[in-house]
């Protein structure tokens, strides 16, 4: 796992509440995030579990009607003082800020890309046409019907290991899919490497806004929280969820559109400089633009506009709709 953070002398011994959903996945984001925070500051944590509109519904994502639906609770808890921060995927966070409260940290991220897990070991490219393959994300039903792989994408719900378990082959599942596919950072968090049959290359499926990067929030006017989490803000990380994220939100598309997003930071001949490349395909696959743009890092939400100006000026809105 990326490192969250780096120890140094204890400033405070009262014990920070940190929200967090109970799935496997979610505890262990959280966990994470409590060590890092204890190991930086000498601040103990404790974990408040919460349950979200998301985690209630079996209903499709795109179906629920809103974005933040893994969001909500646990930010009206921190408004309501119950908690004192609370840990998201961040690809999860409405782009909009919430008022009273503040992104105080955005940790290193794990690898943005996408995974395949697959019957019999197999990659996406050996999948035969008509093999079923399972995913919960509009974007990623959208780019693998446009790779033209014959395949048929199953809509699918649930935590990781229901996931997994719906695989053919496994031990812990009725087996009824070829494949599916998931975020490879969440798989690297909870120790599940092994069981990817293949790293899914940006140029075939291109990851989800802020993918692999985790955000962290407390109260605005929580100053002492506020500071204890500074010790856990990756720079680098920061400006590339940035530069995703303002592409989604000058698109004015949520999670539960086909919108992908993803920036690389590379030594440029005047420093440090962002290389974006964004994406929205039609949920059919019939149809979809792409484009990138390179600049400093200073410029991350600039370019982020700038790039989602661009796919809107060729036809982005029209791309955007979603299946209900």
């Amino acid at each position: 796992m990326t490192a969250l953070g780096s120890p140094s002398a204890p400033t405070s011994t009262g014990v920070l509440r940190l929200g967090t959903r109970a799935s496997t996945l979610a505890h262990t984001q959280s966990q994470g995030v409590a060590d890092a925070i204890t190991a930086a500051t000498g601040t103990p944590v404790q974990l408040v579990h919460i349950t979200t509109e998301g985690d209630r519904s079996r209903a499709a994502i795109q179906q629920l009607g809103s974005t933040g639906v893994f969001v909500a609770a646990l930010r009206d808890a921190l408004l309501a003082g119950e908690v004192d921060l609370a840990v998201h995927s961040c690809k999860d966070l409405p782009t909009a800020p919430q008022p009273g409260l503040i992104l105080a940290a955005v940790p290193g991220r794990e690898d943005p890309r996408d995974a395949l897990v697959a019957r019999d070991g197999l990659t996406l490219g050996e999948l035969p046409p008509g093999s079923r393959v399972g995913t919960g994300a509009p974007r990623r039903v959208a780019q693998l019907r446009a790779l033209g792989l014959g395949l048929e994408v199953v809509p699918i719900r649930g935590n990781v290991e229901t996931r997994l378990g719906r695989v053919a082959g496994s031990a812990t599942g009725p087996g009824d899919l070829d494949a599916v596919v998931l975020a490879r950072a969440g798989l690297s968090r909870i120790g599940l490497l092994d069981v990817i049959t293949e790293t899914l290359d940006p140029l075939q499926v291109l990851p989800a806004p802020a993918q692999g990067a985790l955000a962290v929030e407390c109260r605005t006017s929580d100053a002492r929280t506020r500071e204890l989490l500074g010790r856990l803000e990756d720079p680098i990380t920061r400006a590339c969820v940035l530069a995703e994220r303002t592409t989604l939100g000058t698109l004015e598309a949520g999670c539960s559109a086909p919108v992908a997003a993803y920036a690389e930071v590379a030594d440029g001949e005047d420093g440090l400089e962002l290389y974006l490349r964004a994406s929205v395909t039609a949920i059919d696959g019939s149809d979809g633009i792409r484009g990138s743009l390179t600049g400093p890092l200073a410029d991350a939400a600039a370019l982020g506009r700038a790039l989602a100006e661009d796919l809107l000026d060729r036809g982005a809105v029209e791309l955007m709709a979603v299946e209900k």
